[in-house]
């Protein structure tokens, strides 16, 4: 038992750590946009923000989840839009790349869930995005790093390299705590036994990886990418699991943002589009 709290310990403090160079940097370029920036470089952001989803898409197949969690910092402070947002959340997959490799997986099975993870991000970035704006009638307030200082109960006069070292302890900690105790539960309940919900209902395969995929742990995109590789689940649930694993970014969205109601309501989106891409990735009759 104490070897399995340990352990448990040890990786939540590993994973925790690999966060810190992402969250110092975006802390870093936040607090300079901010003290020595004026309106026309936070205009160019907010034009840039057209394209965002199209980035936020390309750069969130990298490995790991500290993408998700610099874009949740960013989206915190408002320098990217919402539809970046999802399409970093949705084009990330946090341990899938690398047990793909160890797997000795074929390149091209690789690059083709790549792909498509990719493309899918893309459209529904922009798809938010749009909603958002035009459906919805939202638009984001300006570049603000206020607003994470004052969830942060912090002082953003220090200077841009303090204010980000302090941001980055903070957040730092609280993921370790919440990583860790992710980790003792699902240590004490097993992987098995996860595995077994999607063995018990086979109809509702995408719509339970997602609910897998939703928890910010890398426990879920390993647990999700080995019962694919194993031939337990399919490619739509494969997929809808994949889509809303966005790691710790959704800890980091609900620590920093302090609209509890839009977090909800980001999170419950983000589902809804990892199920609904799912099933028709299994409809289709798509295989990797």
């Amino acid at each position: 038992m104490m070897k399995m709290i340990i352990d448990c310990l040890l990786d939540a403090l590993h994973d925790s750590i690999k966060l810190v160079p992402f969250l110092l940097l975006t802390y870093f370029l936040m607090e300079e946009l901010e003290h020595h920036t004026g309106g026309k470089v936070q205009q160019r952001i907010r034009q840039a923000g057209d394209l965002g989803p199209l980035w936020g898409g390309i750069l969130g197949i990298l490995p790991q989840c500290g993408f998700s969690a610099a874009a949740s910092s960013l989206y915190a402070g408002r320098v990217i839009t919402i539809g970046t947002l999802f399409s970093v959340y949705l084009s990330t997959s946090d341990e899938m790349l690398p047990i793909f490799l160890s797997e000795k997986v074929p390149m091209e099975t690789i690059l083709k869930i790549l792909a498509v993870k990719v493309i899918i991000a893309v459209i529904s970035g922009f798809a938010v995005e749009f909603a958002y704006l035009h459906l919805i009638h939202h638009k984001e307030k300006d570049l603000d790093i206020h607003t994470v200082c004052e969830e942060e109960h912090c002082s953003c006069e220090d200077g841009a390299l303090q204010s980000a070292i302090t941001h980055t302890v903070k957040i730092f900690v609280f993921i370790f705590l919440i990583s860790a105790a992710l980790n003792l539960l699902i240590g004490y309940v097993g992987e098995e036994s996860i595995a077994a919900i999607f063995q018990g209902t086979p109809v509702m395969g995408e719509a339970v990886a997602a609910l897998v995929g939703l928890i910010p742990n890398c426990a879920s995109s390993v647990v999700i990418t080995q019962l694919y590789l194993q031939h337990i689940i399919s490619a739509g649930a494969l997929m809808s699991g994949l889509l809303v694993n966005a790691g710790v970014g959704i800890l980091i969205l609900f620590r920093l943002n302090r609209h509890w109601k839009k977090n909800l309501c980001i999170v419950g989106t983000l589902y809804a589009l990892g199920v609904f891409w799912g099933i028709v990735i299994e409809m289709s009759g798509i295989l990797f």
